[in-house]
C-alpha cells in the first residue's frame, strides 16, 4: 500500500449548484482558516470570468484576488492562474474547468470541482481521482443531497 501524503485531495461533483455559487464559498472558508488559494482554470477567458465573479459574487461582499500582471502575487490571498505554479505561496489547490497540472503534495488541500453533468469533466475527475489515490493521498468525493448540503461519500 502506498504511504500516506499530508495533502488531502477533495473532489466535488456539482449537479445541483454551479461553481460560480461553489468556488467563492469554499475560497471564503479556505481565507477564514487562515489559508491562501490558488485557483487555477483551463483557459485565460475562464480566468477573466472567475476575476469578475470574485468581484461580484454577493452585494457588499468581494473576495481579494489578484492575477499575474496585477502587484505581487505574494501580496494576493487568492491568486487565479491558469499555470501550474504557486507565487503566492498557496495552502489550498482549486482546479476548475478540467485544470491539473503539477504537483499537489506540498499543499494543504487539492480541490477538484467538476461539473457531473458533463461527462467528459466526470472522466477526468475519475482519471485525478485514480492518480491521487495511487500516489497515496487522503482523497475524500463530495456531493450535495436534495437539501443542497454536501455530503462525503467517499
Amino acid at each position: 500500500m502506498a504511504e500516506t501524503n499530508q495533502t488531502e485531495v477533495l473532489f466535488y461533483h456539482l449537479e445541483r449548484v454551479p461553481l460560480e455559487r461553489v468556488l467563492p464559498e469554499l475560497l471564503e472558508r479556505t481565507l477564514e482558516r487562515g489559508w491562501r488559494a490558488a485557483v487555477q482554470a483551463s483557459s485565460t477567458e475562464r480566468l477573466e470570468a472567475l476575476d469578475t465573479l470574485l468581484w461580484t459574487f454577493r452585494e457588499g461582499s468581494f473576495l481579494p484576488h489578484g492575477r499575474s500582471g496585477e502587484g505581487p502575487a505574494e501580496r494576493h490571498p487568492v491568486y487565479l492562474t491558469t499555470d501550474d505554479d504557486n507565487p503566492n505561496g498557496a495552502d489550498v489547490r482549486f482546479f476548475v474547468d478540467g485544470a491539473a497540472g503539477g504537483e499537489i503534495a506540498g499543499y494543504q488541500r487539492a480541490v477538484y470541482l467538476f461539473d457531473g453533468l458533463d461527462e467528459e469533466a466526470v472522466s477526468q475527475a475519475r482519471e485525478h481521482w485514480k492518480a491521487a489515490q495511487a500516489s497515496g493521498f487522503d482523497v475524500t468525493y463530495w456531493q450535495q443531497d436534495d437539501k443542497g448540503r454536501w455530503e462525503k461519500k467517499a
